[in-house]
């Protein structure tokens, strides 16, 4: 198995893409090998200095960079020689199994859509993030960023596709789905959310627990909460904010310490036809490590395989 990372991608790369791909190969060793693409310019010189330890490492040279502030799909298509358009193409031709980037996010997702494609029956694909939750389990949460705005359809198929990866890759045999709502009685939210709440009732394919409030988002009621990508990224970020404050604070504790972006790595694009996951833009090396690990998990479950099957029937 092979899993490629965007050397040029994130606040701190290519530095920190090196050093992220060498703690992932390590713990990778014999299972699988990570593919660098980058500038070479860049790249070679750390590999270089990393001795030994980097021949483990594969390198494919990419001559651009999508910037964080560039228009993603205008960049994209201008720039083909880029880490992340190269890194779609080797992903499309089968020669590497998964890809990962903390570069643009708007990039990514345009590249997972106009490269790879979305799965036939997919409406959109959604951004999933990882919750932490009390009793020591971990559930999903999406949309987080892809689609601001959504059909009660899409929400639908975002409780599809995350029931999925739960049971797939996280290993939860009948994940619970709730709906993110102001309320837990079935008549709150929006027209689109009451819609949305009725659709996610009928679905034959979902264990569906009903409407899931903030206050729910970290205990066991629901394994895959489903809500639009801007209530999405504001929970996102919030959590975010929350170990910020308690580690300027000095406070340490195990669950709060899985807020850390670090500890997850990045958020998997589901419902496109292969595995790509997009990194924290501030990514650390330990973030980076751990992204690919996530890249090689998902690859290993072949969730894409169990949601092409989903859709297709």
């Amino acid at each position: 198995m092979k899993i490629a990372l965007d050397a040029m991608g994130g606040d701190f790369a290519p530095q920190a893409a090196v050093a992220g791909a060498l703690l992932a190969a390590e713990q990778l060793a014999g299972r699988a090998t990570i593919v660098l693409i980058g500038q070479e310019d860049a790249v070679r010189p750390l590999l270089q200095a990393a001795g030994p330890a980097a021949n483990v490492l594969e390198f494919v040279p990419a001559s651009q960079v999508i910037d964080m502030g560039e228009h993603p799909a205008k960049a994209f298509q201008q720039k083909q020689d880029s880490s992340i358009a190269v890194g779609y193409k080797m992903l499309l031709a089968g020669e590497v199994d998964a890809f990962c980037s903390a570069g643009n996010t708007g990039a990514m997702l345009v590249g997972a859509m106009f490269t790879v494609k979305t799965v036939p029956g997919v409406m959109r694909p959604a951004i999933a993030n990882f919750l932490p939750k009390l009793h020591n389990n971990v559930g999903i949460l999406l949309d987080v960023g892809a689609n601001a705005e959504c059909k009660p359809e899409m929400l639908e198929q975002f409780g599809e596709l995350g029931s999925l990866y739960a049971q797939h890759v996280l290993g939860i045999a009948r994940p619970q789905v709730g709906l993110m709502n102001i309320g837990e009685e079935e008549g709150k939210g929006t027209p689109i959310i009451q819609e949305a709440h009725q659709r996610l009732k009928a679905n034959p394919h979902i264990h569906f627990v009903g409407n899931i409030e903030g206050r729910d988002l970290f205990n066991d009621k629901a394994d895959v909460i489903v809500c639009d990508g801007f209530t999405g990224n504001i929970i996102l970020k919030m959590a975010e904010s929350i170990y910020d404050a308690m580690d300027e604070k000095k406070i340490q504790d195990p669950f709060f310490d899985k807020f850390n972006y670090e500890a997850v790595g990045g958020s998997p694009i589901l419902g496109i036809n292969d595995n790509a996951i997009i990194g924290h833009g501030r990514s650390t090396p330990r973030a980076i490590g751990n992204m690919l690990m996530q890249g090689f998990n998902m690859a290993d479950s072949g969730i894409v395989d169990q949601i092409k099957a989903t859709f297709k029937s």
